[in-house]
């Protein structure tokens, strides 16, 4: 009977384990190339947590970026043409200032700026319930562009930030 016990507990165990595992499921992705000659420079993934919250780790490899600091957002369109001037202006489903991230009003694209280390490698992870992946939600972040700038984003000009040339760019796809 004891063995009985101890396999049950051990079994429950497991389960309850697996329950609060991450179970994190990756919707969507993007990959990040330079506007001038299509070269690899990052990708983002986005995340579906337990909480219906959206997550998003992107990370930007780009050494000819190396020891500086790049603005990246999500904008209008993907479609990266016209060295990503056909993503057209900064999503913004909320029609809300532009601004940092968190703060009283920003866009819903308005991700931020990353600092590249010595080798021009960043990152950076962002989690909400301002996205969604849903069809004809006024959130959803499937077909946006995503733009990495030449400059930092100040947080203060609108409509943009004053965030520089579009060094980068690539379209959220869902899973």
């Amino acid at each position: 009977m004891k063995k009985v016990s101890i396999l049950t507990l051990i079994f429950i165990s497991a389960i309850l384990a697996s329950c609060t595992g991450n179970n994190d499921k990756e919707i969507a992705h993007s990959k990040l190339a330079t506007t001038a000659d299509g070269k690899d420079i990052g990708s983002a993934k986005f995340f579906l947590l337990g909480d219906g919250k959206i997550k998003m780790d992107l990370e930007i490899s780009y050494p000819e970026r190396a020891d500086s600091t790049v603005a990246v957002h999500f904008h209008e369109h993907g479609d990266c043409g016209n060295m990503g001037e056909n993503t057209h202006g900064h999503w913004n489903p909320t029609k809300e200032a532009h601004g940092k991230w968190g703060s009283a009003a920003y866009h819903s694209g308005d991700i931020g700026n990353i600092q590249l280390d010595a080798k021009g490698h960043g990152t950076i992870t962002v989690t909400t319930d301002r996205w969604s992946v849903q069809k004809n939600d006024m959130k959803n972040i499937i077909g946006r562009g995503i733009i990495v700038h030449g400059g930092t984003d100040d947080y203060t000009t609108q409509p943009t930030g004053n965030s520089g040339p579009r060094v980068g760019c690539g379209v959220i796809v869902k899973n």
